[in-house]
Order: C-alpha cells, then structure tokens, then sequence
C-alpha cells in the first residue's frame, strides 16, 4: 500500500522526536526519486530517506545500504548546494495531506541565515520532492509539471511559486473498512469527522499510534499504526518497535521481489524467444522430412527413363512413358533436362532419391535434437517461475550461459562461487523432502547428494523439479511419500491438474546419460502415485 495520510501523521510523530535540530551532513541521491539525508542528531547519526517513487512514495529512517552513482544528479547537486550544514527546524503535514513539509536553516554563499523547505508529495504517481526558496518559490523538483489548464492539473516548475496540491482529505480504504467492520457496521455512512473521531477513540484505547505489519502466507501485505480485525486470523498483525523499522522493511522487502520479479521476467522472455527459435527450426525442418517422403517416386522416374533409353535423346524437355509402377498401366509425362542425356537425366533422378534418403535420417536426427532442446528450455522456464531470489536467477544464467544458450557477459566471467540451496521440507513423520529450483540443483541432488537408497520422484513426462525424499536408510512410511509426490506434482508444470502421475524409485535407479544436458535423467525400475497438487501443504511442510 502507500502511506496514507493518517499513518504519515504516526510517522512524523515518530520522526520528529529525532530530527528536530538535527544537522543535515551529506546529502546523496541513489536513484532519481530516491534522496538520502544524513543527519546528525542529538547522540546519533542517522539517514533519511526521502522517496517520491510512484509504488511507494514515504518518508522514514533507514539503514539499507543503497549503492549511490559514480555523479552525482543535477537536483543532488542542487540539494546539496543549498541544505548541506542546515538545520531541521520542524516537519508539518497538512491536515489529512500525504505531505510533508521539512522546515529548515541554512547558510547561503553570503554566510546568510536562510530558510529552506523541501517537499515530499507522497501522493502515488504524481509524488514528489521539490527543494523551495525563502519565498517558497520552487528551486527545482524532482518531476517537472507543465501544468494543464482543461484538466486543472497544478504546474510544478522552477521560478514558480509553491502551492498546495488541491485537498481530498478522507481516510484510506484500508481504515474506513476496518472501521466499518469494528462498528458492525454503524460507521458507514458517518461524515469524516465523525469517522475521525471513532478512529481517535481506538488509537487512545491501543495507547497510541503504533507500527504494525499486516502478514498473510508468510509475506507482508500491508502496514498501519493499528492492529487489523477485519481479515480474520488468515492475516497476522505484527508489531514492530518503530515505524522506521517497519517502513524498512516492508519497502525493502517489495523492491527485492520486485527487482526479482522484473529479473526473472527479463530472464523468462530470453529463454521464450531461445524456445521460440528452436521451435522455428524444428517446424521447419519437420517440413523439409515431409518434402523426402516423396523420393521413392524418383527412384521411380529414374527407371522408367533408364528402361526408355532407346526412345529419348538429348534436348528433350520431357517425355511421356509408360508408366509400369502404376497398377493400370497409364502413361506420365516425365520431366527432363534438355542439356542432360537421357542417362544424365536418369542419374539425376537417382541422385535426388539418394539425397533425399539421407536427408531424411540427418533430418530426423535434428528434430529430435530439437525436442530435447525444446523439453530443456521448457524446464528451463519451469525453474524460472521457481526462482525465489536473486541468487536462483543468477544460478539459472550460469547454467543457460554454460550450455551455450547465453553469451557469457565481461562482469560475469567468474562462475558463482556459492550455489543457491534447494528448498527444503519436513514430512509429517519428520522425513527430511529436498525440492531442487533449477536443473543446477537437481543434477546436484540427485547424481551427486543422495545417497542410492533415498527415494527420487518426479512427475511423470512433465516439466518439474527433481524431489529426493531422504530415507535414512529406513523404508520410508506411505504418508511421507505421499507428501513428497504432492510436493513433486506442486513444483511441475502439472500443478493446476488433478490426479497428477509422480513416478518414484530408489535413487539407484536414475542414471544421466553421457552429454545429457542439466537435469535430464531417466529412470527404470520405478513406481506412480496420482496425487492432487497441494500449495497448502507445500507451505506447511516448508522449513524456513
């Protein structure tokens, strides 16, 4: 979600407590919405981050590290132009406004006091941050607005004057939902004072404004300053110790996924236009087979010419023979070349039947390489949606990079030298289950981790991970088993299906074939079960 104007209000409380007074010492700009404020306070230093982004528009205290660019942005300049050295004097929000504005001393070239204000917007898409004069008159800003008179959108540009975005005070979704859930039902309808009013009573029942992080699955969904009733124990409400922290953590954690999210899509449409390639060759190669099939007929034509040589010579387009290939005897009129002899002509018809032949056995041979291609992309793709970090992209690079699939870039010359682990589980009789990510991590768990006694299962002619039920020597029980083929059918190209075929053997039975390439195996001796994908499971199972 983005800070919402009443939760802004909790954070500045918050903020305040340790910027006020503070000196502002270095000034940074790690991306061009993002600015980093180094300020020295009373007993400690610490860095403000000021974010304009349009997916999470905020203010707050971190200690992320951000890597910052080799030059620094013009507006970074200018900030640190005219704020290095300054004092904070106050942070004001206007009321019910997703904006702050932060109040400041400073010096100019004339060894001058001079206010400063810079302006946070935290208002989605149209966030900002704009640096203001004495005046209030805009120095610059981060996003330049032109202004539009039809529509009545406000101009942001320097040498303007600063004003005021117009006001739409009202409480985010998330709270009037909450409210309207606490109440039975008795605040809908209510004006937004009185809306207020209800939310006052609940924060001083809960001893204030107090940071908590919305949790669903194991992910976080959300943040607020108070508990929230209305999704039931399906979302946990956890309490942090300040709203920094909690800031910190919720957009550090969103931008990791989404850095991953947007890596792994990069890396997926690389591998989709490699698949899409292959299967261009293939289909084409598939017509050229079809084109051979006719050959016997040249074989054929080249008899009827070598039996008719008495009657044909040299010059003559065509010819039409008897044909004694056909059951009733008709004639057919037979192609020449008429600067070949008739025995040419005859030899050429033989040499293309002959060509054709091989080429039907070289052909065959290509489009079956191709379908292997084709099934090791698939897979490919399949660890691709697997990927839970950025270290399971990079593990899927290398291993597209070493099969040749990808050029290998001058940065990453070096292979990685810590491999991303498998996922792991527990069944319910406490057997440890390994589920590899990638075709790295299931050639590694299956040829060289598990021992030849454990069992390995795998869905059957579908794309999935490799899974090792580790056995202990023991013969493991049916219900950990069971589990284990759950897991294996979840972790497929098979999990939106029902009555998925696993197959399950010791491990001795799985062999890799010489040249074969990452995670290609075949197997013999084995078992299936048919099980239904389970997601729950999978969660409830997964060590963390």
């Amino acid at each position: 979600m983005a800070l919402d104007a009443v939760c802004l209000t909790a954070v500045l409380e918050e903020l305040r407590k340790t910027l006020v007074g503070g000196k502002i010492d270095k000034i940074y700009q790690p991306s061009r919405e993002e600015i980093l404020l180094a300020v020295r306070g009373a007993g400690e230093n610490v860095k403000l981050l000021l974010s304009a982004s349009p997916n999470g528009p905020r203010l707050h205290l971190t200690r992320e590290v951000r890597e910052n660019p080799a030059q620094p942005p013009m507006f970074c300049m200018l900030l640190r132009k005219h704020l290095t050295g300054g004092r904070i004097l106050a942070l004001e929000q206007p009321h019910l406004e997703r904006i702050v504005l932060i109040r400041m001393e400073t010096i100019d070239e004339l060894g001058d006091r001079v206010p400063r204000t810079l302006v946070l917007e935290a208002m989605g898409r149209r966030a900002n941050l704009i640096l203001l004069d004495a005046e209030e008159r805009i120095l610059d800003c981060v996003r330049r607005v032109e202004g539009d008179v039809t529509t009545g959108q406000r101009a942001v540009m320097p040498g303007m004057f600063y004003r005021l975005p117009e006001p739409k005070p009202g409480l985010p979704p998330l709270l009037d939902r909450e409210l309207e859930f606490r109440s039975g039902g008795e605040s809908r309808g209510e004006s937004l004072e009185e809306k207020l009013e209800r939310l006052r009573r609940i924060v001083e029942t809960d001893h204030g404004f107090l940071p908590y992080l919305l949790v669903r699955d194991g992910k976080a969904v959300d943040f607020t300053f108070l508990p929230i009733l209305q999704y039931g124990p399906g979302t946990e409400s956890r309490r942090r110790e300040s709203f920094s922290q909690l800031l910190d953590e919720f957009y550090a954690g969103r931008a990791a996924s989404e850095k991953v999210g947007q890596r792994g899509q990069e890396l997926q449409k690389a591998v989709k236009r490699l698949r899409e390639r292959v299967a261009r060759r293939v289909g084409q190669q598939e017509i050229e087979r079809e084109a051979t099939k006719d050959r016997e007929r040249k074989r054929e034509l080249g008899d009827l010419i070598t039996s008719n040589l008495y009657a044909l010579q040299k010059g003559m387009r065509s010819a039409r023979l008897t044909d004694y290939y056909d059951p009733e005897g008709r004639e057919v009129e037979v192609p020449l070349d008429p600067l070949l002899t008739p025995q040419q002509n005859a030899a050429r018809y033989y040499k293309e039947y002959n060509k054709a032949k091989t080429a039907e056995v070289v052909l065959q041979e290509q489009i079956e390489k191709g379908r292997r291609e084709l099934e090791y992309l698939d897979s490919v793709l399949e660890a691709v949606s697997l990927a839970e970090g950025e270290r399971d992209l990079l593990e899927i690079r290398q291993e597209l990079t070493d099969t040749g699939y990808l050029r290998r870039a001058a940065k990453d010359s070096a292979r990685m030298k810590t491999a991303s682990k498998p996922m792991e589980f527990r069944s319910t009789a406490g057997l440890r289950i390994s589920v590899g990510k990638n075709n790295t991590q299931n050639d590694k768990l299956t040829t060289k981790l598990a021992g030849k006694g454990d069992l390995w299962l795998h869905t059957q002619k579908i794309h999935g991970s490799h899974v090792i039920l580790w056995t202990e020597g023991q013969v493991p029980d049916a219900r950990s088993v069971e589990e284990a083929a759950v897991l294996a059918a979840w972790f497929s190209q098979g999990r939106e299906g029902k009555k998925v075929p696993v197959d399950y053997t010791p491990v001795r039975y799985v062999k890799k074939p010489a040249g074969a390439r990452p995670g290609m195996v075949v197997y013999t001796t084995y078992q299936t079960a048919y099980v239904d994908p389970d997601g729950d499971l999978a969660k409830r199972l997964r060590v963390k």
